[in-house]
């Protein structure tokens, strides 16, 4: 079977509000329906993942189980779902893994007789429609907070599966703020640590299925979205998208600050002040820094004062003063107790020294900062 379209296809199908409504299962639907895809090429497609990106994730997947490795190329895929080939069936498990479904669900028929049958659980079983809504938002709420953990960890290939499972219990669910929610919370992984544009595909879902009412999740997505534009170099649409979240910020209703799911100020004027740091809109920046730096607790060393104070040393880098900004770098690094050093704050360490003039990338400071970073995580 060969695909009768194209990428514009597949662009189009994933951002079309009627088929994000219905979550996942209809974009695949919708992918074979419109491009004659397979239903194995659906599957990677909605997901918005190349050959080769699949790939390693199947080789990934046979990694972790401790078997044989994969040993599949991009080439390979392509027979299977384009040219109807059949994989063995070590692969066409693999591939049920990676994608979360059956056989039958990737068009790969039946298990092989006589080998390892996969054993359908509890959650794929029929119940009564409330009953499994709310499984899948337990489900989706779960992972998702399973999810964060492991990227804080800095074990992203895990946080990974982990926000691909809370993405598909939320689109089971059917309850529109859990799936934009999902996504904005999902984004947090290819902002940091990439490709940008995913993160801001992921944002730009969550607006859509927030339909800009007025609550937290709506301002968390919209938040998220100005940051990953502005890093992506999209000056007007991330101007854009700061005035909104400040505009729904002013008529969301507060919730309790300790509360997982709200959005409290400060964590508006964190996204903001990533915002401007990107745009190089340094005093923009600094505001929104000292606005939520004033919101948090006197002494507070948690992660995003840091990250506040990684993205001053930034505008600093920008406003010609190198030095200063290594200083305060690596100040605010060495401040955050080290079982709170996670992957993230390396991450934004990293940015200060990627944008500083390469002289000083090799100068003693920058080297002291390196030196931190090349630290186990936990350690400092």
């Amino acid at each position: 079977m060969t695909n009768g379209h194209g990428r514009s296809c597949v662009r189009r199908l994933r951002t079309s509000p009627e088929v994000l409504d219905r979550g996942l299962p209809a974009l695949v639907a919708a992918l074979q329906e419109c491009c004659g895809s397979s239903a194995l090429r659906a599957h990677r497609e909605a997901r918005g993942w190349s050959r080769p990106e699949a790939v390693t994730r199947l080789a990934t997947l046979a990694k972790e189980d401790g078997k044989a490795p994969f040993r599949g190329t991009r080439e390979l895929l392509r027979t299977w779902e384009d040219l109807g080939a059949k994989p063995r069936e070590r692969a066409a498990k693999l591939l049920c893994t990676l994608y979360d479904a059956f056989p039958g669900d990737l068009g790969l028929g039946d298990p092989v007789p006589g080998g390892d049958q996969l054993v359908e659980p509890p959650a794929r079983q029929p119940q009564p429609a409330a009953a499994q809504a709310r499984l899948s938002e337990l489900t989706a709420v779960a992972a998702i907070l399973v999810a964060d953990a492991m990227m804080k960890l800095g074990r992203l290939a895990e946080a990974q599966r982990w926000y691909g499972t809370a993405r598909l219990a939320a689109d089971d669910a059917g309850n529109p703020e859990l799936r934009a929610r999902v996504r904005v919370q999902t984004a947090m992984l290819p902002y940091y640590y990439g490709p940008l544009p995913a993160a801001t595909q992921l944002t730009r879902e969550a607006r859509l299925l927030s339909r800009g009412r007025p609550g937290a999740t709506a301002v968390f997505a919209v938040a998220a979205e100005a940051r990953s534009l502005a890093r992506l170099g999209d000056r007007d649409n991330a101007t854009t998208a700061i005035r909104l979240a400040q505009d729904l910020f002013e008529h969301c209703q507060s919730a309790p600050q300790d509360d997982a799911w709200a959005f409290p100020e400060r964590r508006l004027w964190l996204y903001l002040s990533g915002a401007h740091t990107a745009l190089g809109q340094t005093s923009q920046a600094r505001h929104a820094q000292q606005q939520a730096l004033a919101l948090y607790p006197q002494g507070h060393t948690g992660i995003d004062p840091a990250l506040l104070r990684l993205e001053e040393a930034m505008c600093l880098v920008i406003d010609h003063s190198p030095t200063e900004a290594l200083q305060l770098a690596v100040h605010a690094y060495s401040e955050v107790p080290e079982p709170h050093r996670t992957a993230i704050l390396d991450a934004r360490a990293r940015d200060v020294i990627a944008i500083l003039p390469d002289r000083l990338q090799t100068g003693r400071p920058a080297r002291q900062l390196q030196e931190m970073l090349a630290l186990p995580t936990g350690q400092g």
